[in-house]
């Protein structure tokens, strides 16, 4: 995820702004103006061109970033990012940040799908992997920011989707648990670290010792939990279980 000072809120976007510049930056790609990795016209033009003001535009591309669909190189411009993948998500993506799929829906398909990735990462696992899934441990146990922190998280679960070995289940909840954490920075500046963590540390155990019943239901209580504590922090502002 790019690094960036502030993580924007759906709200603050104008979703036909949005909509204007996703718009736009597709008939760039389809009338060959603008390829994978090229760079977007200066800020002041873009925005004339798109006939919103300057500040719409900041925030509507600070979203685009968040997505991964641009990079922002300050002091040289914004490129279309390298990756077409980003790209395809875009729809996916910006269904939920305007909540046209809630929180609940994305939880109830990591419930069904992610427990048994874990179960089969626990039989799978190469060193390779396992060495991947130390190092996000020790990446979230060293976080000081809340960016840091989703990060971190979202490379642990990240890495158990490869260890679980199938590439679409991989593709599909990689963007999937993102967009849920990318949701759960808007609700408090900073949260607890050490539930998730020592889930992250059991599940990691768990995988380990090859252990595919114990992995599966560890990855579910701690998907269970984190909906619980978003659902908690949406009626009292209380911090999230993550």
């Amino acid at each position: 995820m790019p690094s960036a000072q502030k993580l924007v809120r759906p709200a603050e976007v104008d979703v036909r702004a949005t909509s204007k510049v996703l718009s736009t930056i597709k008939e760039m790609i389809a009338d060959g103006k603008i390829a994978p990795g090229g760079k977007f016209p200066p800020e002041r033009e873009l925005a004339k061109q798109l006939k919103v003001n300057r500040a719409t535009l900041r925030q509507v591309m600070k979203l685009l970033e968040l997505m991964g669909v641009i990079t922002q190189r300050v002091g040289d411009g914004t490129y279309l990012s390298a990756n077409s993948d980003s790209i395809m998500k875009v729809p996916l993506e910006m269904m939920v940040l305007i909540d046209d799929i809630p929180a609940s829906d994305l939880f109830e398909t990591r419930m069904i799908v992610e427990p048994e990735l874990a179960s089969r990462a626990a039989t799978r696992a190469t060193s390779e992997d396992m060495a991947a899934l130390r190092q996000t441990i020790i990446k979230l146990e060293r976080s000081r920011t809340q960016l840091e922190r989703v990060e971190a998280d979202a490379a642990f679960h990240g890495a158990i989707y490869i260890a679980g070995g199938n590439r679409i289940c991989r593709l599909l909840f990689q963007s999937i648990h993102r967009l849920l954490l990318v949701g759960m920075t808007k609700t408090v500046p900073r949260v607890d670290i050490e539930r998730p963590l020592g889930a992250h540390k059991k599940i990691y155990a768990a995988i380990r010792d090859r252990n595919a019943d114990e992995a599966k239901r560890l990855m579910l209580d701690h998907i269970m939990d984190a909906a619980a504590g978003l659902q908690d922090s949406k009626k009292t502002g209380a911090a999230p279980r993550a």
